[in-house]
């Protein structure tokens, strides 16, 4: 039985609690070969996302690139990251951190992205979690890059499920409608893991805990902070997590439909976001292709996967079974 080769992964990401466990995960997987790390701002600023992308990496002892990308919305006005829910820090407020040494590439984060699709024609899968600039930005670097890269995979947006900063908005394409617009018309293999999927699974204190006193490291230490911080917040604000003390998965569900993609039901459509006015951010699907809408728009809109359901209890088994795994050096 032949062995299919690591897939090359570049992670585009806010980080952020969930983004935390999503890298983590990408690091334990076999399947997974990460060869960068771009940075954007969301969960926190740009600089705070490139400094937890580089000290999650350190303390787990892999020497990753790591990329500062866009600070702000392409039009919108920015606006103060979200540190109710995952921090100041982004990390649950961590009490002190080691001392590391990695350091950032200079190059930013659309130049890399535009680097490794060149250097590596039709192997890279972009993993994007946080809002969509630097993908967006890579575009206008080089408009071959749909055809350039293997795949492309987005934690954002929701078709069915009630939005997170509005009631049709998910907070990642909130933050850059117009940027998400960009990404999601631009041709490439695209898929879209939203709410619809990660409010269905649960990730509790209890299995981080779990996976901590396995490995007794640091890394999957700040894990347990940073989750309990999350946890707290999720938990505050609905019922049926607070019964469980935990916190969606959300990030993580990206990597999981990447390694696991049969756990998960998906429909195609084509997608565009609304950038202006009450609705947006909203991620509008054409879910009636038989129908012919005379707005301007939809005509030649490629089509994205859609996530529309999953496997909870599946989804949770494989990120246990990973993360339980020899990936982490003893200290």
């Amino acid at each position: 039985m032949s062995i299919s080769p690591a897939r090359k992964v570049i992670f585009d990401t806010d980080p952020g609690v969930d983004d935390a466990m999503a890298l983590y995960y990408a690091l334990a997987h076999t399947g997974i070969e990460m060869v960068g790390i771009t940075t954007t701002f969301g969960n926190v600023s740009v600089h705070q996302a490139a400094t937890n992308a580089l000290y999650l990496t350190a303390i787990a002892n892999r020497n990753i690139p790591v990329t500062q990308g866009v600070k702000t919305p392409w039009f919108k006005p920015g606006e103060a990251p979200p540190d109710f829910i995952h921090g100041a820090d982004g990390l649950g407020n961590l009490p002190s951190r080691h001392a590391t040494t990695n350091q950032i590439d200079p190059r930013s984060s659309a130049q890399f992205i535009v680097d490794m699709a060149r250097a590596h024609p039709g192997e890279i899968t972009l993993v994007a979690v946080g809002p969509l600039g630097n993908l967006a930005a890579a575009l206008m670097l080089e408009p071959e890059l749909p055809r350039l890269v293997q795949e492309v995979i987005i934690m954002g947006g929701t078709i069915l499920e009630p939005g997170n900063v509005s009631p049709v908005a998910e907070a990642n394409i909130w933050n850059d409608p117009h940027a998400a617009d960009k990404v999601f018309t631009a041709g490439w293999k695209l898929t879209m893991v939203g709410l619809d999927v990660t409010h269905q699974v649960i990730v509790s204190v209890a299995l981080i805990q779990k996976i901590a006193d396995q490995h007794h490291h640091p890394a999957t230490d700040t894990l347990v902070h940073a989750v309990k911080f999350y946890a707290d917040f999720y938990s505050g604000i609905y019922p049926h997590v607070a019964k469980i003390y935990g916190c969606f998965g959300h990030d993580v569900l990206a990597f999981i439909y990447l390694t696991n993609p049969g756990l998960f039901s998906v429909q195609s459509g084509r997608i565009r976001v609304a950038t202006e006015g009450i609705a947006q951010g909203q991620t509008m699907m054409n879910r009636r292709e038989s129908v012919t809408y005379p707005q301007i728009g939809w005509g030649d809109t490629p089509d994205t996967l859609v996530c529309m359901q999953v496997q909870s209890d599946a989804v949770l088994h494989v990120f246990e079974s990973t993360l339980m795994g020899p990936w982490l050096e003893k200290e």
